[in-house]
């Protein structure tokens, strides 16, 4: 079952009464703390935790109320401890972060590859020794313009007012759609988690055919960028379906129909994309262990 939205949002949820630890300020930490920000989360009650933050972070905490730590803070637990570590490391780092882990405490992950059940091992040593609170979280990297989507699985251990939370967290960069069967998660990272990198290749593309149809390099990409990007602003404003909006850009026996009987010929394109979206659910899967 798939809940796009969750929680309803209220415009003041940044301002209730919680504490936030963000473990890992690289892109997508960074991403979110300025979506949290913006949003109105008082930096006063957000601690980052990372031994290296970049140069753009170093200066944001320098020049805010941001508390930094450069490793887990003992005798502090949060209400919401965010994980934006590299999945490659999250191993090694949950067993560090988990003494923060405290009864009332809920960690999200966004971290491609590690399951619910690998978060409860990690986390599971807290200092309130219970089962912790975990939501898996997959953004895609259109966060960094807040303009990204996150699905969102919680554990069983997730109560009504940390998911309620954990939405506004996630709505400041973008939508949210829950997810109760962890199983769609890999999925949801096949088609929105890598997508953005589909799109940018289509871009790449489109590029590339022009210079060989004649256009100057710099000018063909500005017309791949901007028609993909606008097609896509059109496409989220629009109520119609993106195959209507299709329909409408397509004149009978026009250029455009003469394009897409080459993309969509023998479903050309549409197997491609099923074939590529498959291969990254299966990569999810062996990631995920």
């Amino acid at each position: 079952m798939l809940e796009l939205g969750g929680v309803p949002w209220q415009a003041n949820a940044m301002n209730s009464d919680f504490t936030l630890a963000l473990v890992g300020a690289g892109n997508m930490g960074g991403a979110m703390l300025g979506g949290w920000l913006a949003e109105g989360l008082a930096p006063e009650r957000i601690t980052v935790v990372d031994p290296s933050p970049p140069p753009a972070m170093a200066e944001l905490i320098s020049q805010t109320s941001i508390r930094h730590a450069g490793e887990a803070i003992a005798d502090f637990a949060p209400d919401v401890m965010v994980l934006a570590v590299k999945p490659q490391i999250m191993g090694a780092v949950l067993p560090t972060i988990a003494p923060m882990m405290g009864s009332q405490t809920v960690a999200v992950s966004v971290a491609a590859g590690t399951t619910i059940a690998a978060l409860e091992a990690g986390l599971g040593g807290g200092t309130g020794g219970e089962a912790p609170a975990v939501v898996r979280a997959m953004p895609n990297t259109p966060a960094l313009v807040r303009r990204g989507i996150t699905a969102a699985c919680p554990n069983r251990f997730v109560t009504a007012r940390q998911r309620e939370i954990v939405d506004g967290l996630l709505r400041a960069v973008g939508k949210v759609a829950w997810v109760e069967d962890e199983g769609l998660i890999d999925a949801v990272t096949a088609v929105s988690g890598s997508g953005p990198a589909y799109v940018f290749h289509l871009a790449e593309c489109m590029a590339q055919a022009g210079v060989a149809a004649g256009l100057p390099a710099e000018l063909a990409m500005e017309l791949a960028r901007e028609t993909v990007s606008g097609a896509g602003e059109l496409m989220v404003r629009s109520s119609e379906t993106p195959a209507k909006l299709r329909e409408n850009v397509t004149s009978p026996n026009g250029t455009t129909a003469a394009a897409l009987s080459v993309l969509m010929g023998e479903d050309a394109m549409a197997k491609l994309i099923a074939r590529a979206i498959a291969a990254a659910k299966m990569r999810s899967e062996e990631l995920s262990g």
